[in-house]
């Protein structure tokens, strides 16, 4: 920096020299204040950048665990879903196997009690409805009134000696004997899929991803009046 002017040396100065000199000054001050601006500006510039990341950090971790939650949700959504499918093949292939027996146990009776027409027709009329049952509900019903149509075909036996000790009549029996149990064990079965399902479904925060991605509950398959639903035991001597 250059030395102020000696008093000697001002005697001989103009106005505008004084000007020129104080202008000087002045911007030597105000270069300064600058300079000590940019440093603190600097230093705190260095500080907030470094918090702003943190947050953003537990921000998209908060975001990444929420999505990863979601996704082991829908999953078990899924599994359960598709246990409660797998529970109602299991019924579906029992009521195939019985639908099956059927026409051949009609024909054996028929030999001995031709003229019992209306339980045949009645036995007939209640394979189809079971057969084209269109949901759980309805197959309920139809499986229900099947199964009673069929436990008044097998007490004709009772009237009909020779129908009671025919071996192809009391084969047929034992068969629909064993697929009846079959059909309450998947009964059993595919109803407490049904029911982990439901729970999972209306359970929170399992309930968010479900009416999200359409999960729906499942009817139970329930049978009202199981006595009158029971098949009689195969005929023994």
């Amino acid at each position: 920096m250059r030395p102020p002017p000696r008093r000697r040396e001002l005697a001989g100065w103009r106005e505008s020299d004084f000007a020129n000199l104080a202008a000087k000054r002045y911007q030597q001050a105000s270069t300064a204040a600058t300079g000590q601006d940019s440093t603190r500006a600097k230093r705190s510039g260095a500080v907030k950048p470094r918090g702003n990341t943190v947050t953003t950090w537990i921000v998209l971790a908060v975001i990444v665990a929420a999505a990863l939650y979601a996704v082991s949700l829908y999953n078990n959504l899924v599994a359960k879903r598709n246990l409660a499918h797998e529970g109602w093949s299991g019924i579906d292939v029992q009521l195939k196997r019985r639908a099956d027996l059927i026409p051949n146990l009609v024909e054996t009776v028929k030999g001995y009690a031709a003229h019992e027409k209306g339980i045949f027709e009645d036995v007939a009329a209640k394979r189809a409805a079971s057969m084209n049952a269109g949901d759980v509900k309805s197959q309920a019903a139809a499986d229900q009134a099947l199964s009673g149509a069929l436990g008044r075909l097998i007490a004709i036996s009772e009237a009909y000696p020779d129908l009671k000790a025919d071996a192809n009549f009391r084969e047929l029996q034992a068969q629909l004997a064993s697929v009846e149990d079959e059909m309450q064990m998947a009964r059993r079965y595919y109803n407490g899929t049904v029911r982990d399902l439901n729970t999972a479904i209306q359970t929170f925060p399992a309930v968010l991803v479900a009416n999200l991605f359409g999960f729906q509950a499942e009817a139970f398959y329930e049978i009202e009046d199981r006595a009158a639903a029971q098949i009689p035991p195969k005929v023994s001597f």
